[in-house]
């Protein structure tokens, strides 16, 4: 009983180990793991390179996954570009199978006090955390493999008569390797880590309990096991991102497919290659650890060296397997790149809020311009039919400010860098500016409507007058979504500012032309009681409107009304 609790206790710190190591990385990463995917993806080879080196950076091929599954579905990523990423992440996981057969040559135990002293020191330090939690992951890792080393040779499995017979009972032959390529697909699925289930393996193999044959079968199961990480995150994803989660499925599926084909000439060259006689009834432990790193290598680079000459076929394949969900007109303005909590990833969490707030940004500008249509339109059944599209739309930015907010607060609750953090401040004073630019636009609806209905008409003097009004508003709008679409570095509040003045300026000459005009009995006080309504409204959200630039500009200033809660 020890020994199986010591065994479960060692496989969940290296999953621990490995997930703090792929968290503190990225977070060392920052923003430029963000443009790193989406500026060095110009071609299949390089988009490759970009997924090997980044999964490599992480240590993690699930986190490079599940990101570009989000980048998809951000739509900063062709599915073409994704696909080359996948094949690199699968040559980059492999390095965490080289150090675990390390682990198993040597008693690397001894390495860890070191790491956890430096990475402890570090984090109290503060100003290098993120490397001290970075090493802290690390030691946690190379803990548990001496740990599982250790726990092996207590297991002694060659010399239990039980386990040799039950494992003695499979035969050398197709269906043994199905079976156990089976049990590796089923385990890694349930477990969610390819490396804790390629550590389990190694134990077995290293023990003696299983051959290299079953091993190996293991691994295989192990590579598609892996890919329903990404599956599991496009789930809620848009149809290009849950296609790009099936590649990475077919990727792995097809290498299966032909490994099993030349399965044990293909073993044997891989057991040539450490020297491993495969055959042999007395094993080195250490050779049967690196027979399994060089296969799991092997695979992914030969099964991408094949395949990354078809990924214009892979890509109209999964176009075939994975249809377009049916949408109706009321999902017009669903949430396109925040579904269900997608991203694990904080920094890349961000992002997708962003490219969120960017679609928020432009359907209020479309709200606006129905406001503008609502103005001309005299028959009244197309006049109410506008109005109650402008309400839902309204009814919409209320709830595209709760659901970004909300997926923010859950970004919120992880371990953030200082500019995140600065970020998610400025993100939530923009969500709550354009969700008043929304209330702004449908209470001029309710004036329209009120100008409507008591059949108000305005002269050329001030018809004229909201036709200035509107196009400095739409002039606004239009700035604003350049600069929540834009990097904040390119660009500065100038302009905003220069049209906010005029927004003003306009306000003040058109209202006291409307005094004058009521003093010299021009028209009635209900015309001017409507007009100037408009009028004022119109530069509130021309205030709106300066206030989410301002927040996209500089959150630290205008994000200073939100606080934001310190990380334990």
């Amino acid at each position: 009983m020890l020994i199986a609790l010591k065994l479960l206790g060692s496989i969940a710190l290296l999953i621990y180990g490995m997930k703090v190591m792929s968290e503190a990385l990225q977070k060392l990463a920052g923003p430029q793991l963000r443009h790193l995917l989406g500026a060095m993806t110009t071609n299949r080879f390089s988009g490759v390179a970009t997924g090997a080196l980044v999964t490599v950076a992480v240590q993690s091929s699930a986190a490079t996954t599940v990101m570009t599954v989000s980048f998809v579905n951000a739509a900063l990523l062709t599915l073409r570009q994704a696909i080359s990423i996948i094949m690199g992440a699968n040559i980059g996981t492999t390095l965490s199978a080289w150090i675990m057969s390390a682990g198993f040559s040597f008693n690397i135990i001894n390495v860890v006090w070191p790491a956890f002293l430096l990475g402890i020191i570090l984090i109290q330090l503060g100003k290098h955390r993120y490397l001290g939690d970075f090493l802290f992951g690390l030691s946690f890792l190379l803990f548990a493999l001496g740990m599982l080393k250790q726990t092996g040779t207590e297991m002694d499995l060659a010399s239990n008569p039980a386990v040799v017979n039950f494992f003695a009972s499979f035969k050398t032959n197709y269906g043994t390797i199905l079976l156990f390529l089976l049990i590796g697909t089923i385990l890694t699925a349930m477990v969610q880590s390819s490396a804790a289930l390629m550590a389990i393996t190694m134990v077995l193999c290293s023990t003696g309990a299983i051959t290299i044959y079953q091993g190996i079968a293991l691994v295989m199961g192990e590579n598609i096991g892996t890919t329903l990480t990404a599956n599991l995150a496009a789930l809620s994803a848009n149809t290009q991102a849950r296609r790009t989660a099936m590649a990475h499925l077919l990727f792995n599926v097809f290498g299966v497919v032909w490994v099993l084909i030349f399965f044990f000439p293909f073993v044997r060259m891989v057991c040539g290659i450490v020297g491993l006689d495969p055959t042999a009834a007395e094993q080195s432990p250490t050779l049967l650890s690196f027979a399994l790193a060089t296969f799991h290598s092997c695979f992914n680079v030969i099964n991408t060296a094949i395949l990354i000459w078809f990924i214009p076929q892979i890509e109209k394949l999964v176009c075939l397997i994975i249809k377009p969900r049916k949408t109706d007109e009321e999902e017009e303005f669903r949430l396109q790149y925040i579904r269900g909590g997608l991203m694990k990833t904080p920094e890349i969490s961000v992002l997708q809020a962003q490219k969120e707030i960017v679609l928020f940004g432009e359907n209020m500008q479309k709200m606006f311009e129905m406001v503008e249509e609502l103005y001309k339109v005299e028959d009244d059944q197309a006049f109410s039919k506008l109005f109650e599209r402008i309400k839902k739309t309204e009814d919409f930015s209320d709830r595209m400010e709760n659901e970004i907010g909300r997926y923010l607060g859950q970004v919120g609750d992880a371990h953030l860098s200082d500019d995140t953090k600065e970020k998610i401040r400025g993100m939530l004073r923009q969500i709550s500016e354009l969700e008043s630019i929304g209330d702004s636009c449908f209470n001029l609806a309710r004036i329209l409507r009120r100008k409507h209905e008591n059949k108000v008409t305005f002269n050329e003097e001030l018809e004229s007058g909201v036709q200035d009004m509107f196009a400095l508003i739409e002039e606004a709008l239009s700035r604003m979504n350049i600069l929540l679409a834009g990097r904040r570095e390119e660009y500065g509040l100038t302009e905003s500012k220069d049209v906010e003045y005029r927004i003003n300026a306009c306000r003040n000459i058109l209202k006291q032309q409307n005094i004058n005009n009521l003093d010299a009995h021009v028209y009635g006080y209900d015309i001017g009681t409507v007009f100037t309504d408009l009028i004022v409204e119109c530069e509130k959200t021309g205030d709106y409107i300066i206030n989410v630039a301002e927040a996209r500009m500089g959150a630290d200033r205008a994000g200073a009304a939100f606080s934001f809660p310190e990380q334990a």
